[in-house]
């Protein structure tokens, strides 16, 4: 099967949760002997930070304008089985217009994205990702949030035809356990972009605790954090990591933090892709709570959950033993349910599927 992606990025995983995701599912599906096709708009925001350049067994295409790709891209999808265009891709709109016009591949639409998408949807707002027809064109629309309300919300809001789950992963090829680094220990981890809207809990289940245990260390890593930000002197701070550097970083933590944005929160049924990494590394998971978390990870079991300042407290005081014991449950449901490999098999059935619906549906009536 021929997979062409319009995507937001894959070759840079600076601020932003695309790329690793991509760089998993394109990496296994060409395991499973498949051939994808990666458009990507060369924008400097991550170009400057660009830490892939080569898309093993594939083929990455980076463009400055759309009109300068628009005859390669017609060219590929024009053999192509099938052709995805994502949230937030800067061309997503020219995109699906051409890949319709065409009428040669599969049409599939993946919001990893779900929750911005519809807040902005319910506000009242454009989104610049998908056209004045909505999703109704689509064969398949696939989303990284699942729950009761998905489905519904996008057919009735975008005209969606089917709508399907496809949540995050982790590739095991980079996270799994490894050597702790000195200078990544830490009592109490956290690894992401800083975010307005995640500051509040961030601020309640790391750095009150922080403060109320400063004999412990604490370490955070990610980009775009300012100077306001309120460190106190056993805080540390790393710069932005590579995904080369995720399982030392997480593997030198006595206990990590997921902290989840309101909106996906909110919605529920949305997993940030940090969880299974950091499990499938074998850290021990601590995690804000949100409705469908116990779908991923069995609560007391697999993950302990902090509702407040006083939940990261306790979990910090646990026996190394207790905790070692719930990172190993983790790890297991991780490397069992959701990895980079299960998700590509998963994504191939899904698209096996809305081809046999899509055949079906262009076969003419009977006379």
């Amino acid at each position: 099967m021929k997979i062409v992606i319009f995507g937001l990025t894959i070759s840079s995983s600076w601020g932003n949760g695309h790329a690793t995701l991509w760089r998993g599912l394109c990496k296994h599906l060409v395991r499973l002997g498949h051939t994808i096709v990666f458009f990507e708009r060369d924008v400097p925001y991550y170009a400057g930070a660009r830490d892939l350049y080569e898309l093993a067994g594939g083929r990455l295409t980076l463009f400055s304008d759309w009109d300068d790709v628009r005859s390669a891209a017609r060219s590929d999808i024009r053999d192509a089985d099938v052709a995805i265009v994502t949230s937030y891709c800067p061309d997503g709109i020219a995109a699906t217009e051409l890949i319709l016009a065409e009428g040669r591949a599969v049409p599939v639409f993946y919001d990893l994205d779900t929750p911005v998408t519809l807040a902005k949807l319910m506000a009242g707002e454009t989104v610049s990702y998908i056209g004045q027809r909505g999703l109704k064109d689509f064969d398949l629309v696939l989303s990284f949030t699942g729950g009761p309300r998905i489905s519904d919300e996008f057919r009735t809001r975008l005209g969606a035809r089917q709508v399907e789950p496809l949540y995050g992963h982790v590739d095991t090829d980079i996270h799994r356990p490894v050597s702790p680094q000195p200078h990544y220990r830490a009592d109490l981890s956290y690894l992401g972009t800083y975010s307005d809207d995640r500051q509040p809990t961030l601020e309640t289940l790391f750095v009150r605790p922080a403060q109320a245990r400063h004999e412990l260390r604490f370490l955070i890593g990610g980009a775009q954090y300012p100077d306001a930000f309120p460190w106190s002197p056993n805080i540390y701070f790393v710069q932005h990591l590579p995904p080369s550097e995720h399982a030392p970083f997480f593997a030198s933590s006595r206990l990590t933090l997921n902290v989840t944005r309101p909106a996906m929160a909110e919605m529920g049924w949305c997993p940030s892709g940090r969880l299974f990494e950091a499990a499938a590394c074998g850290v021990p998971l601590l995690s804000d709570n949100w409705p469908g978390i116990d779908a991923f990870f069995t609560p007391g079991d697999e993950i302990l959950i902090a509702r407040d300042e006083a939940d990261t407290l306790a979990a910090l005081a646990m026996p190394d033993a207790e905790l070692r014991g719930i990172a190993q449950k983790a790890r297991e449901r991780a490397m069992d349910q959701h990895t980079s490999d299960k998700r590509a098999r998963e994504l191939i059935s899904l698209l096996e599927r809305a081809a046999c619906r899509g055949t079906r549906h262009q076969q003419p009536e009977e006379a």
